[in-house]
């Protein structure tokens, strides 16, 4: 078993990594070979958060089997890896749950996502559904999901995993990965490129902002998208007059 562990990502890590959109972190990780990071069809239930950056804690549902999952209190089968990890889940972690695609059942309702809410978590994520759309929507806490339905958990999947590698949607989730979501939805960013991607994604985040106001001005997309050096040029010049970038007057 390998021994290596990347290093720590610093506050400023999760900050710049925040402030950069999901289709921006995924051209970054494109450039360094990461082709497809993106859970497609896990959206954000509700409108009242805007979006998330934190560390992967992983949960792996498998079919439930009656002999194992008799209906009835999923207490009294000794099934309590769910609660184990609400319980356990703290500050600047995403708890991403592997349903296998499947939204026959939720992997959690509001009690549960309320209460990993109060313990810190960043978000919760699934490539399945959640129940209680409408009360999760109006905590105003980052959940992702592919469907609401009202069916529990129980009637179709058994707990069968934390924290060890996971697929969600499709896409490998190792514990301690970076998650960060939008309005858009989620992208998975390895621990390991994180904080090589930080600045860069940010940096980029700013420049496509101002050239999508020159597209948006009439701007033809040759020489502004993607940029020619003369256009970098004039961005470069652009930023440097900002107040915040400029020097003048202050002494070293």
């Amino acid at each position: 078993m390998s021994t290596y562990l990347p290093p720590p990502l610093d506050d400023s890590d999760f900050e710049l990594l925040g402030r950069a959109s999901t289709a921006t972190l995924a051209t970054q990780l494109y450039r360094r070979g990461i082709r497809q990071p993106f859970l497609v069809g896990v959206s954000p239930l509700g409108d009242r958060f805007q979006g998330f950056v934190g560390e992967a804690y992983t949960m792996r549902f498998i079919p439930c089997r009656e002999d194992v999952d008799p209906v009835g209190d999923p207490y009294r089968t000794g099934n309590v890896l769910q609660w184990e990890a609400i319980e356990t889940v703290g500050p600047r972690q995403v708890l991403v749950v592997d349903s296998r695609d499947d939204t026959s059942a939720a992997s959690a309702g509001d009690m549960l996502v309320t209460r990993a809410m109060k313990r810190g978590a960043a978000a919760f994520v699934t490539d399945g559904a959640l129940r209680d759309g409408t009360a999760i929507a109006e905590l105003g806490f980052p959940a992702y999901a592919r469907a609401v339905t009202a069916t529990t958990r129980p009637a179709s999947f058994h707990v069968a995993d934390l924290n060890v590698p996971i697929g969600c949607a499709g896409v490998a989730v190792y514990p301690g990965d970076i998650l960060v979501g939008d309005r858009d939805g989620v992208i998975v960013v390895p621990r390991a490129l994180a904080a090589e991607i930080a600045r860069p994604a940010m940096e980029q985040e700013e420049l496509e902002h101002w050239l999508y106001k020159r597209v948006r001005n009439g701007q033809p997309l040759w020489d502004t998208y993607p940029p020619s050096a003369e256009t970098l040029a004039e961005y470069a010049a652009w930023k440097a007059a900002q107040p915040e970038n400029r020097t003048e007057g202050i002494s070293a």
